[in-house]
């Protein structure tokens, strides 16, 4: 991260599925400020939950990389990458992969977060680690998604922890 001198340049780049995940974001970005990217898969989920992680599971045993709707064409003017998405069976939605496997995030800070039905982060940081390994990746935030309306105070805290303020 730059000194406080020097502003860096911060996306915010989610998928939510439920509401859950973009609420962290938009926490997230009216404390550090930057620019938020809703990632958005080419093919939609079903509304219906189980029919969602079956789908999902599938995905997973496949190593399946699906296709996203858009890109960001200027990804090189950021510094500082907040990803954020739901766990999906202990890690990313397997088109996050697509996402960080689609834009060139050498040199640049990431710093991931996460919503969860109780599974925490699973292995998705250290997914993120391997995907990205010219990357620095910061301590990342797991928020249940039933208590993502309420987590502002603990978001905060954890922007100051990792040394993001605005």
């Amino acid at each position: 991260m730059k000194s406080q001198n020097q502003k860096n340049k911060i996306l915010i780049a989610y998928y939510s599925k439920t509401g859950s995940t973009r609420t962290v974001a938009e926490y997230i970005h009216q404390t550090a400020g930057g620019e938020l990217f809703e990632i958005k898969p080419a093919k939609s989920y079903p509304n219906e939950y189980r029919a969602t992680t079956e789908i999902a599971r599938q995905e997973k045993e496949t190593n399946a990389r699906p296709g996203l709707v858009s890109n960001i064409s200027n990804i090189a003017q950021y510094d500082v990458v907040f990803l954020g998405y739901p766990n999906w069976w202990s890690t990313m939605p397997m088109f996050v992969f697509t996402f960080l496997e689609t834009h060139d995030l050498t040199g640049k800070t990431i710093i991931p977060f996460c919503t969860n039905g109780g599974g925490g982060a699973g292995h998705s940081f250290t997914d993120i680690q391997r995907l990205c390994p010219g990357s620095t990746i910061l301590d990342g935030l797991a928020v249940r998604g039933g208590s993502a309306k309420s987590s502002q105070n603990d978001i905060n805290a954890w922007l100051h922890r990792i040394g993001v303020t605005r």
